[in-house]
């Protein structure tokens, strides 16, 4: 894959303060190669970086969210004896960039998202799906365990005992059973999708961006760590929260009665 072939696989975008992430193979259903991978990477650090973008959509072009592992090129490369080192060296770094953006990040599922697919939907921290979407923990499927962050993010939205039956049976999951189990926040018709997606970001891009970063940072601390521990990380990101300007303006404006505005700083 050319080096332009690659960077139109993953196209990003910047509406005012809310950046989309656009996985763009929509005749593979977004499935992911190497060189993929490697892009859609790159684009998330850039998301990460720029101090302009305070939210970021991930969503999908065509009827696709994303299709996991492109297959045809993992049978070729273990054909090579090669292929297995991609959890390390792509999905891993990939979920990481996602997890510990430092800025909210919604998944705009609006179609399959399955294996590895699946997994980057749910390491985002908000989803919405359209009324098609549906999700597959397809793994098993193909003799693998979960990757991409699912054994750890899976369990911990719908439980242990339901995160081994969807990752067990490797059965399709509805958009109107992915609402009941938790998976996303809303279900949305097709043609809303976008713009709701795009909503919700905004609303977000004009939130407390440093309290809401605090805020998945003491959540993932509070999930492998003791209360005592987890009291005393509170204490550490509090402490850290009140000398931002948007802690003091917002203090401010509850005193006089005033609306804030946060400037995510």
């Amino acid at each position: 894959m050319s080096d332009s072939a690659a960077a139109d696989c993953v196209l990003f975008d910047v509406d005012g303060a809310v950046a989309t992430v656009t996985l763009n193979r929509p005749a593979a259903m977004n499935s992911l190669t190497a060189a993929m991978k490697v892009r859609l990477l790159e684009t998330l650090e850039v998301a990460a970086a720029d101090a302009a973008v305070r939210a970021v959509v991930i969503t999908g072009a065509g009827r696709g969210f994303c299709g996991g592992q492109d297959l045809r090129e993992h049978a070729a490369a273990l054909e090579a004896g090669a292929g297995a080192d991609t959890v390390r060296q792509h999905y891993n770094p990939i979920v990481h960039a996602v997890v510990t953006m430092p800025k909210p990040v919604v998944a705009a599922v609006n179609g399959i998202a399955a294996g590895a697919g699946a997994s980057l939907a749910l390491a985002c921290d908000l989803r919405l799906a359209a009324a098609q979407a549906s999700m597959l923990m397809a793994f098993a499927r193909v003799g693998f365990g979960p990757d991409t962050g699912a054994s750890w993010t899976l369990q911990r939205l719908v439980g242990r005992g339901r995160a081994a039956e969807l990752l067990m049976l490797a059965e399709p999951v509805d958009a109107a059973r992915m609402l009941e189990l938790g998976l996303v926040r809303s279900v949305v018709p097709a043609e809303e999708l976008a713009a709701a997606a795009r909503q919700l970001a905004g609303n977000l891009a004009e939130g407390p961006t440093a309290a809401y970063s605090a805020i998945r940072q003491a959540l993932d601390f509070a999930a492998s760590h003791s209360l005592s521990e987890s009291l005393d990380k509170e204490a550490e990101l509090q402490e850290r929260l009140a000398g931002t300007a948007d802690h003091v303006a917002a203090t401010q404006a509850f005193v006089r009665k005033e609306p804030v505005q946060f400037q995510g700083c």
